[in-house]
């Protein structure tokens, strides 16, 4: 399936495809040295964010979705090194408001969740 959206998205702070469908993303980030808070090694929470973030766009996959809110939850932190892998499913559709589900998990641990509302609107956001 072809990626409508955020086609200019830094692949190495957001993510690679390893799945896209109907409804459906499937997104791999590998955390690194540039996403660390501190000397131990602890990732940036907004990293795994902007993952989820991404994984929700791309399960809607238009042209002019954005994000109008989201409910999350960190489950457990993260450290330079892991690899983390993004699933996110729309699960629910009424007008323009898309509701989407996503998880991210880290060698088979859920370690973020979340409900993101994303909204598909007319035109770009920034266009006039």
């Amino acid at each position: 399936m072809d990626i409508n959206t955020h086609k200019k998205i830094d692949r190495n702070l957001c993510g690679t495809h390893l799945e896209v469908s109907e409804g459906f993303s499937r997104i791999e980030l590998l955390l690194t040295e540039n996403m660390t808070a501190d000397e131990s090694g602890l990732i940036h929470g907004g990293f795994v964010f902007g993952l989820a973030d991404y994984a929700a766009m791309i399960a809607v996959n238009h042209p002019n979705v954005v994000l109008g809110s989201a409910d999350v939850q960190f489950l457990k932190p993260l450290k330079k090194g892991d690899t983390v892998v993004a699933e996110a499913k729309v699960e629910n559709i009424t007008g323009k408001k898309h509701t989407v589900r996503v998880t991210v998990e880290n060698q088979k641990t859920k370690v973020f969740e979340g409900t993101f509302t994303c909204f598909v609107l007319e035109k770009h956001v920034l266009s006039g």
